[in-house]
C-alpha cells in the first residue's frame, strides 16, 4: 500500500494522516475560538442593554454630527458654483446664516455625544465589574485557595480595562465613523465618480499594510501591559518586605530584580510605542499620498470640465475626512478584535460553575442554638487524595471541643466545611438539625465566629476594625465588645484611642493586641458557633495569657471548636476529639482521656511517633 494513504496496513496512521489530524485539529481549534470571541463579544455587550434610551440618544446626537460635518462642504459647493457667479449676496447670507446654526448644533451634538458617551461607557464598566465582584464572591474560597490573588488583580488590571476600552472609546467611534463613512461616500459619488475611484487604490495599500502595525502595536502593549504589573508587583514587594531586605543585607539584589523588571517593561513599552508611531506615520503617508494623486486627477478633471470648481474642493474637504475616517475605522476595527480576544479569560471567568451556593428553597432558622452534627463526612480536594473519611461526631449547643491531632490529617479542612467553603464529598453536617446545605450562605456565617492565627486588619482605624464584626454596631457596643476582649486598657493607650490607624495589616499593634482585636470583632458580632484555628500558637506566654483569658470571656455558653497543638490550652474543654486520617480516632474529655492512656495520652507525653501508630492501628 502507498506510504500516503492515511493508514499504513497495520492500522497506524501515517505522516500524510498524521497532517490532516493536525489540520483538522487546528481548524477546530480556531472555530472554537472564534466562536469564543462571539460569545465573549456578546457578553460583553449585554451590559449595554439597561441604557437603551441613553443610546437612543446618543444615536441622535451621532447623527446630527454626521450631518452638519456632510452638509458643511456640499453648501460651500452651491456657494462657489452659483453664489460667487451669480454675485447673490442674500442668499450668500441667507447660506452663511444656516451653516453658522448647522455648526452650532452640530458643536451642541457632538458635545452632548462625548457625555452620553462617557457616561454609558462609565455605566457599563460599573455593571461589569459589580458583576465580576458578585461572581468572585460567590466562587468563594474554593477560588482563592487554586488561584493566586496576583491572577485576580491581573484581570482587573488588563481584561477589565480592555473591555473598558469597548464600552468608552472603541465601539462609539466605530458606530461614529461607520456612519459618516456611509453618508460621505453617497455625496462623494454624487459629486464624481470618477475622483472616487482615486480613494480605492491608498485606502487597499493602507488596508494591506496598516492592520501589520495595528496588530504589533498591540501585541506589544500587551506584553507591556504584563511587564508593568510585574514591575508594580516589585516595587510593591520592595516597599512592604522593607524590614527583611535590610535585616538580611539583600537590597542590592532586589535593587537589581527590580531594575531589571523595569527594563522589560521599558522594552515592551518602547516597542509598543515604535509600531504605534509606524501606524500612525504609514497612515499619514497613504493619505497625503491619496491627495496628491486627487490634486492631480482632479486639475485634468477642471480642465476637461468633468467637474466644477466648487465641487471639487468639496470632494477634496470630504476626501480629507473620510480617508482618515476609514484608516481611523481599520485601526479600530483591529484593535476591537484583538481587545475580544482579550476578554475571552474574563468570559470564562464569568461562566466558571459555583461550586457552593445558596439552596433554591432554603431553611429558616430563627434562632441559632450552636448544635453541630457531622454523618459521615467525606471529602478531597480535586485531583488530591481523600481528607476527610468517613467523620462522624456530635457536638451539643454550648460544649466546648477541641480537635487535636497531627498536621494533615483534616483539623482545618473540617472547619472550612462547617462555613460551607466547601461541601462534603458525602454525608452531611448539621446545624441544630438542619443541614447547613438548606441554609442561606448569609444566616449560616453570621451565626458562626472565627479567630484565627493570623489576624487580618484592615488599615483603618481600631473602632472600625472591631466594627467589622457588625457593620451597625454602635460605638457603645465597640467599646463593650473591646473590654470583654481586654482590649479597651490598651486601645486607650494609642495616640488616638479608637480612632487611631493600625496600619497596613495592622503593622502598628503587637501579635497579641491585633489577637485581642480580633477577638472583640468577634464579641461584637455575638455567633452561636465560634471557631478557633490556633488562636494563641505564635504568641508568647504574657500574650497568651490575656489572649485566652479574653476567650474565657467570650466563649461562655457559645459553642466552641478549637483546633489545637499545645493540650494546655484546652485541658478545660468539654470534649477533645483526636483526628486521624479524617476519623475520630478518639473522643472525651482530658480527664478520661489521659486515664484511658490512649492516643491522647501519648501526645501529651511528648511521644509522637508512638501516638501516630496507635492511631493508625486504631482506625485500620
Amino acid at each position: 500500500m502507498d506510504i500516503t494513504e492515511e493508514r499504513a496496513e497495520d492500522g497506524r496512521e501515517t505522516p500524510k494522516g498524521k497532517d490532516r489530524s493536525r489540520k483538522q485539529a487546528d481548524k477546530a481549534k480556531q472555530k472554537l475560538e472564534l466562536d469564543e470571541s462571539k460569545r465573549s463579544y456578546v457578553w460583553a455587550l449585554t451590559f449595554l442593554l439597561p441604557y437603551k434610551k441613553q443610546i437612543a440618544a446618543l444615536a441622535a446626537c451621532g447623527t446630527i454630527a454626521v450631518a452638519g460635518e456632510t452638509l458643511t462642504p456640499k453648501m460651500i459647493q452651491y456657494v462657489i458654483d452659483h453664489i460667487v457667479v451669480n454675485k447673490d449676496t442674500s442668499l450668500f447670507i441667507v447660506i452663511l446664516a444656516a451653516l453658522t446654526i448647522i455648526n452650532l448644533l452640530m458643536l451642541i451634538a457632538k458635545n452632548y455625544r462625548n457625555l452620553l458617551q462617557r457616561t454609558i461607557g462609565e455605566l457599563a464598566s460599573r455593571d461589569m465589574q459589580t458583576a465580576i465582584f458578585k461572581h468572585l464572591r460567590k466562587l468563594g474560597f474554593a477560588h482563592y485557595e487554586r488561584h493566586p490573588a496576583g491572577e485576580t488583580l491581573s484581570m482587573f488590571n488588563s481584561e477589565v480595562t480592555s473591555v473598558q476600552k469597548i464600552y468608552r472609546n472603541v465601539l462609539p467611534s466605530v458606530i461614529d465613523n461607520l456612519l459618516f463613512i456611509t453618508v460621505a461616500i453617497v455625496l462623494l459619488l454624487s459629486i464624481s465618480g470618477w475622483l472616487c475611484l482615486i480613494m480605492l487604490p491608498t485606502f487597499a495599500l493602507y488596508y494591506l499594510f496598516g492592520p501589520y502595525f495595528e496588530r504589533k502595536a498591540a501585541l506589544y502593549g500587551r506584553q507591556s501591559g504584563q511587564s508593568r504589573i510585574a514591575y508594580n508587583q516589585a516595587v510593591y514587594e520592595s516597599i512592604s518586605g522593607l524590614r527583611e531586605f535590610r535585616a538580611f543585607g539583600s537590597q542590592p539584589w532586589y535593587h537589581e530584580r527590580t531594575l531589571g523588571k523595569h527594563k522589560n517593561w521599558s522594552h515592551y513599552y518602547l516597542l509598543s510605542a515604535t509600531y504605534s508611531f509606524g501606524r500612525g506615520s504609514f497612515r499619514r503617508f497613504t493619505f497625503y499620498l491619496g491627495a496628491i494623486a486627487l490634486f492631480i486627477a482632479g486639475y485634468y478633471s477642471l480642465q476637461n470640465n468633468w467637474i466644477t470648481l466648487g465641487g471639487f474642493i468639496a470632494f477634496t474637504l470630504l476626501y480629507m475626512t473620510t480617508m482618515f475616517r476609514l484608516t481611523l475605522l481599520v485601526t479600530q476595527l483591529t484593535e476591537q478584535k484583538l481587545i475580544i480576544h482579550q476578554t475571552i479569560p474574563l468570559f470564562r471567568f464569568m461562566h466558571k460553575p459555583v461550586e457552593v451556593d445558596d439552596p433554591a428553597d432554603p431553611v429558616a432558622l430563627d434562632e441559632v442554638r450552636g448544635g453541630l452534627v457531622f454523618e459521615d463526612v467525606y471529602f478531597q480536594y480535586p485531583e488530591q487524595p481523600p481528607v476527610i473519611n468517613g467523620f462522624s461526631l456530635t457536638i451539643k449547643p454550648g460544649e466546648k471541643t477541641a480537635f487535636v491531632g497531627a498536621s494533615g490529617n483534616g483539623k482545618t479542612t473540617m472547619f472550612k466545611m462547617i462555613g460551607r467553603f466547601y461541601d462534603p464529598t458525602s454525608g452531611s453536617i448539621k446545624l441544630d438539625g438542619v443541614p447547613i446545605q438548606q441554609m442561606t450562605l448569609e444566616r449560616l456565617r453570621e451565626s458562626i465566629g472565627y479567630v484565627f492565627q493570623e489576624t487580618y486588619l484592615f488599615g483603618s482605624s481600631v473602632k472600625e476594625n472591631i466594627r467589622f464584626g457588625k457593620p451597625e454596631a454602635s460605638d457603645e457596643e465597640v467599646v463593650a465588645a473591646a473590654k470583654a476582649a481586654y482590649a479597651h486598657d490598651f486601645i486607650m493607650q494609642l495616640p488616638e484611642g479608637y480612632d487611631t490607624l493600625v496600619g497596613e495589616r495592622g503593622m502598628k499593634l503587637s501579635g497579641g493586641q491585633k489577637q485581642r482585636i480580633s477577638i472583640a470583632r468577634m464579641f461584637v458580632k455575638q455567633p452561636a458557633v465560634i471557631l478557633l484555628d490556633e488562636a494563641t500558637s505564635s504568641l508568647d506566654n504574657v500574650s497568651e495569657y490575656e489572649v485566652q483569658r479574653a476567650l474565657d470571656e467570650v466563649l461562655v455558653n457559645r459553642t466552641t471548636i478549637a483546633i489545637a497543638h499545645r493540650l494546655s490550652t484546652v485541658k478545660h474543654f468539654d470534649k477533645i476529639v483526636v483526628i486521624h486520617e479524617g476519623r475520630v480516632a478518639e473522643a472525651g474529655s482530658y480527664e478520661e482521656l489521659i486515664a484511658r492512656k490512649g492516643l491522647l495520652y501519648e501526645l501529651e507525653i511528648g511521644q509522637p511517633e508512638a501516638a501516630e501508630g496507635r492511631m493508625a492501628h486504631e482506625v485500620s
